[in-house]
């Protein structure tokens, strides 16, 4: 299993790509919520509020979410990091099959 993290710019983006995911069986299950974010972009500093994604899905799926995020994105370059997941529940897992296609 692996948690894949991005950032958006609005819910409704977030709402959006998570749909998305969910609707063409690549997670299980989508988290979100507000976040602030520090980082310079284009030599300029940025404080900016953005939402946060967590997307609990299968290793077999990080490249096909990847490129989902990649190609709907508002970004031109999203942050979209996979962390493994060492342990999961069993029946968590066995209910993570029945929805990742």
């Amino acid at each position: 299993m692996v948690f894949i993290h991005t950032t958006c710019a609005t819910k409704e983006e977030a709402e959006d790509l998570g749909k998305l995911i969910i609707d063409n069986r690549m997670g299980a299950c989508v988290h979100y919520w507000s976040i602030n974010s520090m980082y310079t972009w284009k030599g300029k500093f940025k404080n900016v509020e953005e939402v946060m994604i967590v997307i609990t899905t299968f290793e077999s799926k990080l490249e096909d979410v990847n490129d989902l995020i990649s190609k709907h994105h508002s970004y031109s370059t999203p942050m979209i990091a996979g962390v493994d997941v060492r342990r999961i529940n069993r029946a968590y897992k066995e209910w993570m099959m029945e929805e990742v296609a």
